[in-house]
């Protein structure tokens, strides 16, 4: 049986359903991003899971127990918040000791336990400072230290790291992870930047309206979208318009993109019109004559390791991105016509 489970969870304001007869089963000590666009629910289901915000419909069950009738103090969970949430006139320790000496843990373990804590967070040596005295990723640890050191059940982290800059981001949030590893705990992570969910998650459940349109794991979104949403939300793809000139088999199609055709797997009906992603990433370029479609170099932009090309066909944009170990950027030409094409498997299909 899964360690934290969501069982048909709704939450409605203003008669609105705003989480919609939500499930969800995630492992002991597994770390799974809620990701999704603004408004698309991911919040609202943590402060549930949090006790923040009352179930409407609905259970929430931990290790086996109900919770979703206990209030937040009584569920043992950490949580740390996007703004810190620190209390400005008690010092690093103080703020880290708070959730224990609300426990009426004995002083000796909490001066052990607070020392850990700081350790884990390399904060060490700065108990006596207050938050003014910190900078933002300093206070994030201290959130952190505060959320683990009551040794909570299930970690839950509302956009933890959106208040810092990009840098600051990618080290936090490698050291939130090493963290969680290390110390085995159920983690949930809120958060609405791709790169980071790709990069931190076990699994991912991508969220819009209310409801998870996928669970899976990184590698699975991002190669393998399973709705028209996922597909467009994840990353950067080309939507191109596919005809479909024939079957072959039932096994196979015969598929036109603008004249370009290719034989596709799967069985897809005569005459329809389908629409098709892919990634930047995954399209070819030849600046000889070749099999492919053929498209107009409108703009070219180096990036070190890649370029992106922004190419035109009639009235459709596409956008390439290769590598500058296959193809020389100054072989392609702005204004020039070069041949583009893609493995058929790298292709999404959705009918319209």
């Amino acid at each position: 049986m899964s360690y934290l489970c969501l069982e048909n969870v709704v939450k409605t304001f203003n008669k609105t359903e705003v989480v919609k007869k939500m499930n969800l089963e995630i492992n002991q000590g597994e770390l799974v991003s809620f990701l999704g666009p603004s408004g698309c629910g991911k919040t609202t289901t943590l402060n549930m899971i949090a006790g923040f915000l009352e179930v409407d419909g609905g259970k929430i069950v931990v290790d086996g127990k109900p919770v979703h009738l206990l209030p937040p103090s009584k569920r043992e969970m950490g949580m740390v918040f996007q703004n810190y949430a620190l209390f400005p006139h008690m010092t690093v320790f103080d703020n880290v000791a708070y959730g224990l000496r609300l426990r009426k843990v004995n002083k000796s373990e909490i001066n052990t336990r607070v020392a850990e804590a700081l350790e884990m967070v390399r904060l060490t040596g700065y108990e006596k400072r207050y938050p003014k005295e910190l900078s933002g990723g300093q206070q994030q640890r201290v959130s952190l230290a505060r959320a683990l050191v009551i040794k909570p059940k299930v970690l839950l982290l509302d956009e933890p790291l959106s208040n810092l800059d990009a840098k600051l981001r990618q080290e936090m949030r490698e050291e939130i992870v090493e963290i969680q590893k290390k110390v085995g705990i159920t983690t949930i992570f809120v958060t609405h930047d791709q790169e980071e969910a790709l990069a931190i998650s076990d699994r991912i459940a991508v969220m819009y309206e209310g409801r998870i349109e996928q669970l899976d794991t990184p590698v699975a979104i991002y190669n393998h979208p399973q709705t028209d949403f996922v597909s467009r939300f994840i990353g950067e793809v080309n939507q191109i318009q596919g005809n479909v000139v024939r079957t072959i088999n039932n096994k196979e199609s015969l598929v036109s993109f603008y004249g370009f055709e290719q034989i596709l797997t799967g069985y897809l009906s005569e005459d329809d019109v389908i629409d098709f992603y892919i990634r930047p990433e995954k399209i070819q370029i030849s600046v000889e004559k070749t099999e492919g479609l053929e498209v107009k170099v409108e703009r070219k932009m180096f990036l070190g390791a890649k370029t992106r090309y922004i190419l035109q066909h009639k009235d459709k944009h596409i956008i390439a991105d290769i590598s500058n170990t296959f193809l020389n950027p100054d072989q392609v030409q702005e204004g020039k016509n070069v041949f583009i094409k893609w493995n058929p498997e790298d292709l999404l299909a959705t009918k319209k």
